[in-house]
């Protein structure tokens, strides 16, 4: 069943094309909750086939993400957080992660405008709170193309990989899929830890 999925989201961003993999991305860094795996990964298989050039399909994902991304910063800092707060559930976007994307762009700073690209959950949203408090428009969308940038970069790399190895992804599929998630797990873990940890210890003194 995985393998038929998976065959039919190569022949979807196959037929989209280019200009599919932008709007696409543009939506996913919208307040539209859309994974941007099911169109980056197999964009790096199709890279690994010669159906696509990895330059392209890379200023596509990362204009469709600035893009996105801009339509929560000017949403945000035209509409402000009590409206966001009242009307913000008609868009997919709750008070709690308001809250949690607010206490996160507090405790990081504008730089979590890049780190939050790499996170579950918040690399969606992060440019909320950015809109929110008004971040210089310049330094946003730097550290936006970066953390996007590198978020698309990552994912196309894992698609180029299976499809340069899809014998071995289909004999191994289950055990480099447990590989993938439990290395996600680490990494959210640690990262959590080093900025928590010194906070934490501190309070504790």
């Amino acid at each position: 069943m995985l393998a038929e999925l998976t065959q039919w989201l190569v022949e979807a961003v196959l037929g989209l094309g280019y200009v599919g993999i932008f709007a696409l991305m543009a939506v996913e860094s919208s307040f539209v909750p859309f994974p941007s795996e099911v169109v980056l990964v197999p964009a790096g298989y199709l890279i690994a086939q010669g159906e696509m050039h990895p330059v392209i399909v890379m200023l596509m994902a990362l204009l469709g993400s600035l893009s996105g991304a801009l339509i929560n910063y000017y949403l945000a800092l035209s509409l402000g957080l009590p409206l966001l707060r009242r009307y913000g559930r008609y868009v997919f976007i709750s008070e709690r992660s308001l809250e949690r994307l607010d206490a996160f762009f507090r405790a990081h700073g504008p730089i979590s405008t890049f780190s939050g690209r790499l996170l579950p959950g918040i690399r969606q949203l992060i440019s909320i709170p950015a809109g929110l408090a008004r971040m210089p428009l310049a330094p946003f969308v730097a550290y936006t193309a970066l953390g996007a940038g590198l978020w698309s970069l990552i994912l196309v790399l894992v698609g180029y990989l299976i499809g340069e190895n899809e014998a071995l992804l289909k004999s191994y599929l289950r055990e480099i899929t447990l590989a993938v998630f439990v290395g996600v797990v680490v990494l959210v873990a640690f990262y959590i830890y080093r900025r928590r940890g010194p906070r934490e210890t501190s309070d504790e003194v």
